[in-house]
């Protein structure tokens, strides 16, 4: 099986990023982070990237006049990078039609909550003051919405009487790195059937 060209869109620390370059480091998913972009100057998303000789570009949103541009430019070094799957790991914009149409349903998204609940920023926080049992995370399509995508995978993370926001989204956070790499590997297996809001899991190998 050939190595899925990945993207990875970043905004912030790149946790997943890295989960991501580790399991493709260790065979665990037959696929390669071909280069990493992101809309902050100074993330450690670029430098987890550069420490992984993966190429980082910077590209800086109010550079261009509209969002439109700027998603051309972005689209542009993705095509350049021959990408196959674009993974957005903590990127904070919502996706144009312009770019989704330019990778059709080739574009994944991790979010920290059991979606559809608690869509959007500060999900975790949001979560443990609802006072909700259990919470997770969600690996999911993109399209034109906030976090509203079809659904590929979901961790269950109960909410325990002694939890914090602070210690309830750092075990979400576990989660979130072992199922992203999952996901990714059911898609490089061509295991991913998307049928309306619904994804439906093709057999194939463990």
């Amino acid at each position: 099986m050939s190595c899925l060209r990945l993207g990875v869109l970043v905004s912030g620390r790149g946790s997943n990023l890295q989960a991501i370059i580790d399991a493709a480091k260790k065979g665990e998913i037959p696929a390669e982070v071909v280069v990493v972009i992101s809309d902050q100057p100074d993330t450690f998303a670029l430098t987890r990237a550069r420490a992984n000789n993966i190429p980082s570009i910077y590209i800086g949103f109010q550079d261009f006049p509209t969002k439109e541009k700027y998603e051309e430019k972005v689209t542009a070094v993705l095509k350049q990078h021959k990408v196959e799957l674009v993974c957005l790991a903590g990127y904070m914009r919502v996706l144009g039609v312009n770019m989704l149409e330019a990778f059709p349903d080739r574009i994944m998204n991790i979010h920290p909550a059991l979606l559809p609940a608690f869509p959007g920023l500060h999900a975790q926080a949001r979560a443990w003051e609802h006072g909700v049992r259990f919470s997770g995370c969600t690996v999911h399509f993109v399209d034109e919405g906030v976090d509203t995508g079809p659904i590929i995978l979901q961790a269950v993370v109960p909410v325990l009487a002694e939890d914090t926001a602070e210690t309830l989204a750092a075990r979400i956070l576990e989660q979130e790195h072992k199922i992203y790499p999952a996901a990714i590997r059911l898609f490089a297996q061509n295991r991913l059937n998307i049928q309306g809001r619904k994804v439906y899991l093709k057999t194939g190998p463990a």
